[in-house]
C-alpha cells in the first residue's frame, strides 16, 4: 500500500507521472484539438481526470492518505504530464481548423 505524506515531491511526481487518466485523457484531447490554444485546455482536463482518478483510489484504499497538502502539487504537476501528452497528440495528428 502507498502512504501519501503531506508533502513529499517525489511522490507526487510519480503518481503525475505514472497516472493513466492523465496520459489518456492529455493525448486523447490533445489528439481532437485543432488549434494549439486547445492543447492547455487538454492540459488542465488532463490533470483533473488524473486527481479525480487518484482521488476514487483513495476512498477505495488503494492509497492510504495521512495528510492533506500535496493535492495541489499534483495537480499542478499533472498538468505539465498532461501538457505533455496533450502536445504529443497534437503534434501526431494535427489538424487544419474548420472554416
Amino acid at each position: 500500500m502507498i502512504e501519501i505524506h503531506a508533502f513529499d515531491p517525489m511522490t507526487l511526481v510519480m503518481i503525475a507521472v505514472f497516472n493513466p487518466a492523465t496520459a489518456l485523457t492529455g493525448f486523447i484531447m490533445g489528439r481532437h484539438a485543432d488549434q494549439w490554444q486547445k492543447v492547455i485546455i487538454a492540459a488542465l482536463a488532463a490533470s483533473l481526470a488524473g486527481f479525480v482518478l487518484y482521488w476514487l483510489a483513495a476512498q477505495v484504499g488503494v492509497f492510504r492518505v495521512t495528510a492533506l497538502g500535496g493535492e495541489a502539487g499534483m495537480v499542478l504537476i499533472g498538468c505539465g504530464v498532461g501538457l505533455v501528452w496533450a502536445l504529443i497528440g497534437y503534434l501526431m495528428f494535427r489538424r487544419t481548423p474548420a472554416t
